[in-house]
């Protein structure tokens, strides 16, 4: 009986010393990426390590501004360094990482595993696309989007601007019409300050520079009309943000978490989310956020890339989309129901329409440059210190000179 015991017990221990070098020979990969807010990034990371026997993540948290983050993560794999397997990207960094040399291409890899980049959101896969090669897959998205008093807009211009099938003049229009109804003090905000986003409402008025012109002549009629307020060329986000959940303007051009600061009722404000209805942007909204690249100095880029298919997937993006209040980059997720119950823009028929029009800003190895020169020249030209001709020759120079990719 005792040697029985004592054989059962070293088969024991034999076996748990086997499992746990099994565990032991989990190959490691390292994801680089911002902290977030609502602790989604750790969640599917939690999910990735618990599904399968190979791989274990770990995540490397980068705290500061964006800029800080970008200058860190750039230091590391321009050295060479193989520090970090996978790569959080701000969408604007793709074009530029990968012009650098610093991303590993997985157009092969997608066509191994039958996805067609159909299968993910148009906007994300456009930002992670540089040269023809996709270097990129969504990992968390942000959508720029219109909105509008319900309660003001007559409900058959409502249903045009939810279709989308409308332009910033017929916005014009409406914006004047509307202007100083229900108690509001101007028809229209958005942002024109000297930023960032300045960039992107370029990018929407010129429908990603293709009619650079005509873009350019309407937001100057936005700036200079009387229903926009006398210092929109100073409007950031918060400014635009402000104007219209404290009811102070009809149209409104914002991110979804506009949305969110309406639907929250400690705010107590006076706007309801009952009044509020969102639609596209004209030419489609600029899409934000990040994406998941491989870095190309990994020494485990088959690792890297079962955790970006991961979180990419509809498994992954549902944790991300749900726990996080995201805007889901896999396609199919948009009809899921818990999706759906998460969070109530996602019922909106307009919001649905203005996923299907994203746009992305330029894509470039040089973005900081390229997005500092649009801002510098088109807010000269907002304010009426430089002529029309002169800020397209410049705009026009840039794209030519930086190879911009604005749609493929």
């Amino acid at each position: 009986m005792k040697k029985l015991i004592t054989t059962l017990l070293i088969t024991t221990v034999i076996i748990a010393s086997i499992t746990g070098c099994e565990q032991a020979k989990k190959k490691v990969v390292k994801f680089g990426a911002t902290a977030d807010y609502y602790g989604e990034t750790k969640s599917v990371i939690e999910q990735f390590n618990g599904s399968q026997d190979t791989y274990e993540v770990q995540l490397v948290e980068f705290d500061g501004s964006n800029t800080d983050v970008h200058d860190k993560i750039k230091t590391s794999i321009s050295k060479g360094s193989s520090d970090l397997d996978v790569i959080s990207m701000d969408v604007t960094w793709a074009g530029e990482f990968a012009g650098e040399g610093y991303l590993e291409p997985i157009d092969v890899r997608m066509q191994e595993k039958g996805y067609k980049k159909t299968d993910f959101n148009e906007g994300a896969m456009r930002a992670g696309n540089y040269e023809g090669q996709q270097y990129t897959l969504p990992f968390y998205l942000d959508l720029g989007l219109l909105y509008y008093r319900k309660d003001i807009v007559e409900e058959t211009e409502a249903q045009v601007l939810e279709s989308g099938n409308y332009t910033y003049t017929d916005l014009s229009k409406l914006a004047d019409k509307y202007k100083g109804q229900e108690n509001t003090e101007t028809g229209f905000v958005f942002q024109s300050g000297v930023y960032e986003g300045l960039t992107i409402n370029v990018t929407e008025f010129t429908n990603s520079f293709h009619t650079l012109k005509t873009g350019l002549e309407t937001m100057k009629m936005f700036v200079d009309a009387d229903y926009t307020p006398n210092d929109i060329l100073y409007y950031k986000e918060n400014d635009t943000n402000d104007a219209f959940i404290q009811g102070k303007t009809v149209f409104s051009r914002n991110w979804p978490y506009q949305s969110k600061l309406v639907n929250n009722e400690q705010l107590q404000l006076n706007l309801k989310k009952e009044q509020i209805g969102i639609a596209p942007l004209p030419n489609g909204g600029v899409i934000g956020g990040y994406v998941l690249g491989i870095n190309k100095n990994s020494s485990n880029k088959d690792g890297a890339w079962e955790f970006i298919r991961y979180i990419s997937s509809e498994e992954g993006q549902k944790t991300i989309v749900i726990q996080g209040q995201h805007i889901p980059g896999y396609n199919s997720l948009l009809t899921d129901a818990d999706i759906m119950d998460s969070n109530e823009l996602f019922k909106s028929q307009g919001y649905k329409n203005a996923l299907a029009s994203s746009i992305v800003r330029p894509i470039s190895d040089k973005y900081k440059k390229v997005s500092d020169t649009i801002q510098m020249n088109v807010h000269k030209y907002l304010s009426g210190a430089q002529d029309l001709g002169i800020t397209i020759k410049e705009l026009e120079k840039l794209i030519t000179d930086n190879k911009i990719i604005s749609k493929q």
